[in-house]
């Protein structure tokens, strides 16, 4: 039943943020080139929208591993509501939509949803990115490292705000 409950709420939620976006051009600027092999391995979420899956997220870490298929498995874990609440998990799988850039994803959820991923920003040395959508209602900044120089927050933050994503409801992630 709860799976049923989850795989309706995406539903929904896709439809609420136009996340099933099939269009092959990007209708923003995106990261000129992603390596994808670095940008495997472990990311901190430190800012993010919450959706209807991660609201009050405490913690939340993204995972990538590359497939021998080429797909991109991903694991986004964190606990609902505090240090000692529920630990939840997802793990959708990643499609390269654009070869040319691998900037534009598709992730698929529960095996029927498919969402627009946009990684606009990555820095040089693969410790920072953003990750955006198209409708730019919904964002997450992430780093490798656990913990964020206040600075570079705010910097990656005024990125989003300087690209006019709707910030409105961004919030920083609780550790």
């Amino acid at each position: 039943m709860n799976r049923i409950y989850s795989i309706l709420t995406t539903i929904a939620l896709c439809g609420s943020i136009g996340a099933c976006s099939s269009n092959k051009e990007s209708n923003q600027k995106l990261a000129d080139y992603v390596d994808l092999e670095r940008f495997m391995g472990k990311w901190y979420v430190q800012g993010y929208t919450p959706t209807a899956l991660d609201r009050n997220a405490w913690n939340p870490i993204e995972r990538y591993e590359l497939l021998d298929n080429g797909r991109i498995q991903t694991t986004y874990q964190f606990r609902k509501g505090g240090e000692d609440g529920k630990l939840k998990t997802y793990k959708p799988v990643g499609t390269v939509y654009d070869e040319e850039s691998n900037a534009e994803w598709r992730m698929r959820f529960f095996g029927v949803i498919n969402a627009a991923y946009y990684i606009v920003y990555v820095d040089p040395r693969y410790e920072f990115s953003i990750i955006g959508h198209p409708n730019k209602k919904y964002a997450w900044v992430m780093s490798r490292d656990r913990e964020i120089a206040a600075d570079v927050y705010r910097s990656l933050v005024k990125e989003l705000e300087d690209r006019d994503y709707d910030l409105s409801n961004f919030v920083e992630a609780v550790r």
